[in-house]
């Protein structure tokens, strides 16, 4: 080193600003994260089972908005929406739950809405999405009165109990 040249001294590791990989992660409890990675990497298996209160009620709102789409005639790509709106459901009733439990959905250090409200809007646009797919009038399912009327005569009546 000649006399001209400034002496330069590297900083000590871990002295320096933080870098974004060695910036702590923020820390979020709401669990919606994890759900959705649950759901996208379970798909119907991560829906409760119907021994449980919500696994009823999601089967039960399954069931009637196929019976809405017309029962039986429900196409294939149908039940694909059918099953992700299911999903779907299962998320925005787990987030508002969360939601409503809050003091507030604001956040009064930034004078902004907590990130799990912005998410949450953007689940319930997704399910308004889903069933706009779907459709928004209710399908009659069509009956064949005769075919009916033929397997009734079919089944034979039973006895009269005395």
């Amino acid at each position: 080193m000649g006399a001209d040249e400034p002496l330069t001294i590297a900083p000590a590791p871990g002295t320096g600003p933080r870098s974004q990989s060695n910036r702590p992660k923020r820390y979020q409890n709401h669990g919606l994260h994890k759900l959705q990675r649950a759901v996208q990497t379970l798909g119907k298996r991560a829906l409760p089972s119907r021994s449980t209160a919500l696994g009823r009620a999601l089967h039960e709102w399954r069931t009637a908005l196929v019976a809405d789409l017309g029962g039986d005639a429900v196409s294939t790509q149908q039940l694909a929406l059918v099953d992700l709106a299911v999903r779907t459901k299962l998320l925005v009733d787990s987030v508002d739950a969360f939601v409503l439990a809050m003091p507030s959905p604001v956040n009064r250090q930034k004078r902004c809405l907590y990130a799990v409200v912005r998410e949450r809007q953007a689940l319930v646009g997704q399910l308004q999405s889903i069933l706009r797919d779907l459709g928004l009038e209710r399908r009659v399912k069509t009956l064949d009165l005769a075919a009916q009327l033929a397997a009734l005569h079919r089944e034979p009546a039973a006895p009269p109990k005395d």
